[in-house]
């Protein structure tokens, strides 16, 4: 799946993530993305509109798909894991920021 680039893309995918509080939270997939061989979503939580949050908040999480290709997500652990996600995102916005240009 790694090193996809979906953050131009017109076609909206969305997801429903289950929070450790009991809620839902309804989230665009802005991309997925490969750092150091391991796959990273990217997801934008929408507001109870379905339009972008104001604060511009993200989601990043391991992402894994399984051998019948049933997507999960895990929390990143470590804040040095965590940095190089960031660092690599911040990277692919930039890139996407240049090509609309």
């Amino acid at each position: 799946m790694g090193n996809q680039n979906n953050l131009t893309d017109d076609e909206d995918i969305c997801v429903t993530l289950d929070m450790d509080d009991g809620t839902q939270v309804e989230c665009e997939i802005l991309t997925i993305f490969d750092v150091n061989d391991q796959d990273y979503i990217a997801l934008l939580p929408l507001d109870e509109d379905g339009e972008e949050n104001e604060e511009g908040t993200v989601y990043i999480y391991r992402y894994f798909e399984d051998e019948d290709g049933n997507p999960s997500l895990e929390n990143i652990e470590t804040d040095e894991e965590y940095e190089a996600v960031e660092e690599r995102f911040d990277e692919l916005l930039d890139e996407a920021e240049f090509d609309e240009d």
